[in-house]
């Protein structure tokens, strides 16, 4: 999704590896998640809650990873913040037939597209989605255009979201109006280090030092 989301527009094929729309229980990994009443014909926020945090898997890359007890999963204490405000990330190197990369907070991309940063999704008003209106969200999930102007960049799959109805994304943002606004001002999208992403060959590493 989106405003720095100028970070992230699908390339088909980016969408189902790193998005993956209908992911996971994130309380009980493996157990369907239950469809209550309320998720199916409640209220806005209850359909949007259900939308997000099920089908959408949009915590899967707005809300950075960190390792836990046994493996690596949401740190939901950041729900939907983006990628950290202070992860700056160099060029990154890839041998073909690999086409990008993804950071270890699962919030940062590159690829031919340049350097991506999933957007913080929360109300906040200065870095979040606090002053954008319905009708923009709408908008740049129909068209993949976010604020200012900005295309939505890889692997954000606006064009799959696109295709929901305006009551389903009313209700993804009545739920995302909902929860806390987290400060947190995403790295803006690259441009570096695209060509060197995919084409030309890996820099040599630097000679070894003589044995003494």
């Amino acid at each position: 999704m989106l405003h720095s989301i100028r970070i992230i527009t699908i390339g088909t094929l980016l969408a189902g590896l790193v998005i993956g729309c209908g992911k996971k229980n994130e309380s009980e990994p493996g157990k369907p998640a239950e469809t209550s009443v309320a998720a199916a014909s409640g209220s806005p926020v209850e359909r949007g809650k259900y939308l997000v945090e099920t089908l959408g898997g949009c915590n899967d890359c707005h809300t950075p990873w960190k390792m836990g007890e046994k493996s690596p999963g949401p740190d939901m204490t950041k729900m939907l913040s983006g990628s950290p405000e202070g992860l700056k990330m160099p060029p990154a190197f890839l041998t073909p037939p690999w086409g990008w990369a993804g950071s270890i907070s699962m919030t940062a991309f590159a690829g031919p597209w340049g350097i991506s940063y999933a957007a913080n999704l929360t109300p906040d008003p200065e870095t979040g989605l606090g002053k954008w209106t319905e009708a923009d969200f709408i908008k740049a999930m129909r068209t993949g255009v976010g604020s200012h102007n900005r295309p939505i960049m890889p692997p954000m799959p606006w064009q799959a979201l696109g295709k929901a109805s305006d009551d389903d994304l009313k209700a993804i943002f009545a739920y995302l109006h909902s929860i806390p606004a987290v400060k947190n001002r995403v790295p803006d999208f690259e441009t570096v280090g695209v060509t060197r992403t995919l084409g030309g060959p890996i820099p040599a590493p630097p000679p070894m030092a003589p044995p003494k």
